[in-house]
């Protein structure tokens, strides 16, 4: 899959897409990103992409036209007919907020047009005109839509075969099908024994036994526990599609979860 990233900061996607286990992905084309900035589609010595808002107001807009100059450049690149074009997506404060399903359904997808905005923000006849979709990370406002672009490549990449170190790894994440959208369970890994600040803290004897269904139930218990404590909403709707068998309920009953 093809992502056209528009950015005026394409130097800050290079290590991000140099290091770490997601390289994999970049490197083999998995997830190809292609980067291209708006200021060389701009006019003018001073190759201007941005100006002051109509009737008044703090900071600057970005315009319209190198943008979409830019966006012509990456079809014409992407070599799309009419009826197969990627997706423009713009990630933005009043956009959907993008969760698990979303980066499952982007991770099987064709890739996209991912526009970063910056300053105010972008002029609005862009948008109308170009966006397809807008998309969010949060109830929060970023100095622009670079880190909210990483994000999404970021969690695009690792769903790629081959990419994680073991196949099965993104299964046990949270928010994933095979938790039942759940959160994951606490880890634990050597010393057996930790001598933290508070005085010893031992690994649950449970997971050093080896009794693999013993295991599997603690780990199970300990989703439904911290989903109940930190998203009840996600407990509420693994209830509500009929996710939670008798076990599951009688351990949440027992702990007043339920």
């Amino acid at each position: 899959m093809r992502f056209d990233v528009i950015t005026l900061f394409p130097e800050l996607f290079e290590p991000f897409l140099r290091h770490g286990i997601n390289r994999r992905a970049f490197e083999s084309g998995q997830v190809a990103v292609h980067l291209w900035n708006p200021r060389d589609f701009a006019e003018g010595n001073y190759r201007r992409v941005d100006d002051r808002p109509f009737g008044g107001g703090p900071g600057m807009v970005m315009m319209a036209e190198p943008l979409w100059q830019c966006l012509q450049a990456i079809r014409a690149a992407r070599a799309e007919p009419d009826g197969a074009r990627a997706p423009v997506v713009l990630f933005s404060p009043i956009g959907a907020p993008l969760n698990h399903k979303g980066v499952e359904d982007w991770s099987r997808g064709q890739g996209a047009v991912l526009v970063c905005g910056r300053y105010e923000g972008i002029d609005q006849r862009f948008i109308d005109s170009c966006v397809d979709q807008q998309l969010s990370l949060g109830d929060f406002v970023l100095s622009g839509g670079e880190i909210p672009a990483m994000a999404l490549l970021d969690a695009v990449a690792r769903l790629q075969p081959g990419v994680l170190t073991d196949e099965g790894s993104h299964q046990q994440d949270s928010f994933n099908p095979a938790l039942d959208g759940l959160l994951d369970s606490p880890h634990h890994t050597r010393p057996e024994v930790w001598q933290g600040p508070e005085g010893p803290m031992p690994v649950p004897e449970v997971l050093l036994g080896g009794h693999h269904e013993r295991i599997a139930r603690y780990r199970r218990e300990q989703s439904l526990a911290i989903t109940a404590s930190r998203r009840p909403d996600l407990l509420a709707l693994a209830k509500d599609r009929g996710l939670l068998d008798a076990a599951d309920q009688a351990f949440l009953r027992s702990k007043g979860l339920l």
